[in-house]
């Protein structure tokens, strides 16, 4: 990789800093203090990441946008001088077969279009009843429970465990297999052991139940993905690597989305009564989206690489060089997001936000994340209106080190 100084805006060696970036004691919802001064100084800088290398870190909204719909950016983690998370996603990088996340047009246009088929808007929607029972049921459970609860297991991560569970065809009683091995996947340093251990073990599971529905297919998208195999177009391998990320993405950013902005909305008790007090939709759905705005889930960046030299931001990108997207420094851009570190669920763009990126490799399950959260949010605090932690802010154990932020528990009591 390049690494050679094509703007004002790039430091000296000695000066570059180290990324990931810790988040300052007391503020966990904020970015970094040292990515907001790279932020201000201009929406392109260096960064160093594991490796000793130095891409580009993109924090500006407008910037970020360019870049994303871009053909002249990759995805492909196979080209040289592609920044890698970590060693361990390094490492496995031969063994990873071409999927939607890995793949660019035209290449990546039918595996998307695979993958979007169970989360279109008109399926999502009608899976709302069924996202409101599992809810409410939980949330049952929890009630006739001990005090005080740990949200975290009780509600914030079977939810979406289950949802993604059923639209798929994984069985649930297998959660806690794909729960350990994806959580020591998306670890902030994953050794190339341990990567390839649980990559490993997660596309052997899916290899086999892929198999399993080709053999005795149901209604599920796990069943619809195993006849593309059947008809030869797609391998064992892609369809286990579809299904892999489904899993992962599926349950994973939803279940620390649940929890970080329950913390959030409890430490402003303003702004929560804005959501709990109303019964109009539009105002929840809203509030979801400022959720989504306010807090960084995606913690450690999406990772491309430049094609061909790219001019954007007083800068010039060479082809070859490595890019961070750093999604939620661009939704504190205050060219966008008026006082944006502020939390105000009435905010009128909010939905301009980047949380799920940009582009032709936007989250393909975004539909049903918003509304997990719009009924997660607007049922928890109507059924539980004196809900509160249990345990100080500063006892709260945050995923520091995770590539999926939020908190590993999440105590919490009512009245």
């Amino acid at each position: 990789m390049s690494d050679a100084p094509t703007g004002a805006a790039t430091r000296s060696a000695a000066e570059v800093p180290e990324w990931p970036m810790p988040r300052a004691e007391g503020c966990p919802f904020d970015p970094p203090p040292a990515l907001r001064e790279l932020t201000a100084e201009k929406p392109l800088a260096r960064v160093r990441i594991w490796d000793g290398s130095t891409p580009w870190i993109v924090t500006g909204h407008a910037e970020q946008r360019s870049l994303l719909g871009d053909p002249r950016v990759s995805v492909d983690e196979r080209l040289p001088g592609f920044p890698h998370w970590h060693e361990g996603m390094a490492a496995a990088v031969d063994y990873r077969p071409r999927s939607v996340f890995n793949s660019d047009a035209p290449e990546h246009t039918g595996f998307r279009r695979i993958m979007t088929r169970p989360f279109t808007f008109k399926r999502v929607e009608a899976l709302r009843p069924t996202i409101q029972k599992i809810t409410d049921d939980l949330i049952d459970t929890m009630l006739a429970g001990p005090k005080p609860a740990d949200l975290v297991e009780a509600l914030a991560l079977p939810l979406p465990t289950l949802m993604i569970s059923e639209l798929l065809g994984v069985p649930y009683e297998d959660h806690d297999f794909f729960q350990e091995n994806a959580a020591r996947g998306i670890a902030h340093n994953v050794s190339a052991e341990e990567s390839m251990r649980t990559f490993g073990a997660l596309n052997e599971y899916l290899v086999r139940l892929v198999e399993r529905k080709a053999a005795e297919p149901a209604d599920d998208a796990l069943s619809d993905i195993a006849a593309l195999v059947t008809s030869g177009d797609i391998s064992v391998s892609e369809a286990a690597m579809m299904g892999t990320g489904l899993l992962i993405a599926g349950h994973e950013t939803s279940a620390n989305m649940i929890g970080l902005a329950v913390v959030a909305l409890l430490e402003h008790p303003g702004q929560l009564a804005l959501l709990r007090d109303t019964d109009d939709p539009k105002v929840v759905a809203g509030a979801v989206e400022e959720l989504l705005r306010y807090l960084g889930i995606i913690h450690g960046g999406q990772r491309r690489i430049a094609k061909e030299d790219i001019e954007i931001g007083g800068e010039v990108i060479r082809a070859g060089e490595g890019i961070i997207v750093e999604l939620f420094s661009a939704n504190r851009d205050a060219h966008v997001f008026p006082d944006p570190d502020a939390l105000d669920l009435r905010r009128e763009n909010a939905r301009h936000h980047n949380a799920f990126g940009f582009g032709i490799h936007q989250c393909v399950g975004q539909q049903l994340a918003r509304v997990e959260l719009q009924v997660v949010y607007d049922t928890l605090f109507r059924r539980i209106p004196t809900l509160r932690l249990a345990e100080p802010l500063d006892r709260i154990q945050f995923k520091h080190d995770r590539l999926a932020y939020g908190v590993y528990s999440l105590p919490v009591t009512w009245k």
